[in-house]
């Protein structure tokens, strides 16, 4: 009966129907829509569910780069309550961790353990380290210093010491999925996930201190002793350069 106000009906619907999200008549997006809603939870609430997801995951991998005592590691491990296993860099040398249970088994090439200055028969124990399997004594330094990189205890208690005021910050995404970003009005910022379980996804430590990514979480890996072929005695304490 109106056939020009039916075609404007039309049109508007069509438009509608193409733009909503972009807040067709008033409707604005909403950037929570379809998440897991903790964004809009107070900040305080946000770190305590994102802290108590990682604490109740079995597994999870972690990689980035952490500063600790003026140094620079680069990690990629996997990390369950029992141990971990992945591979660490600095200083230009890469070596492998594996803990199981108490046993902590470092793997690295010959120049790990000594250099071009070391004597004739420190570069002939090295050889015989080669990419071998070596168990780390307990009270051996090293087993201090790289114990804690297999630790997921450890690890994860580090991503919950944001400085200062607690803020949300920003809408972001880490690896394809949606998070709200947690501040520390003094420095640091966590990203949880906005998609299923909010598990922290990305810690940026305060200070330029390390980025540390965290997936996988849940994924089951394998964590066995190497088989005792390829594993060497170094004695009571192992000697890095």
């Amino acid at each position: 009966m109106y056939p020009g106000r039916r075609t404007s009906a039309a049109a508007l619907g069509t438009l509608c129907a193409g733009t909503l999200l972009s807040g067709c008549l008033g409707l604005g997006g909403d950037p929570d829509q379809g998440t897991n809603g903790v964004a809009k939870l107070p900040p305080a609430t946000v770190e305590q569910k994102a802290k108590s997801a990682a604490e109740t995951a079995p597994t999870v991998r972690l990689a980035g780069t952490v500063v600790s005592k003026g140094q620079t590691f680069r990690l990629d491990m996997r990390l369950r309550d029992s141990g971990g296993v992945g591979e660490v860099s600095t200083k230009g040398s890469t070596f492998q961790l594996l803990r199981v249970g108490a046993d902590l088994y470092l793997k690295a090439g010959a120049d790990f353990y000594g250099d071009e200055d070391s004597s004739k028969d420190s570069k002939a124990a090295a050889q015989k380290l080669d990419d071998k399997y070596v168990k780390v004594p307990k009270g051996d330094p090293a087993y201090q210093q790289f114990s804690g990189f297999t630790d997921k205890k450890v690890l994860l208690a580090d991503l919950f010491v944001l400085d200062g005021d607690l803020k949300l910050g920003d809408h972001r995404k880490v690896g394809g999925v949606k998070t709200i970003a947690l501040n520390g009005s003094k420095g640091g910022s966590l990203d949880v996930s906005l998609k299923g379980t909010p598990y922290p996804l990305r810690y940026q430590r305060a200070g330029g201190a390390g980025t540390l990514t965290l997936s996988d979480w849940g994924e089951e890996f394998t964590l066995a002793a190497p088989a005792k072929s390829a594993v060497v005695d170094y004695g009571k304490s192992v000697t890095t350069k």
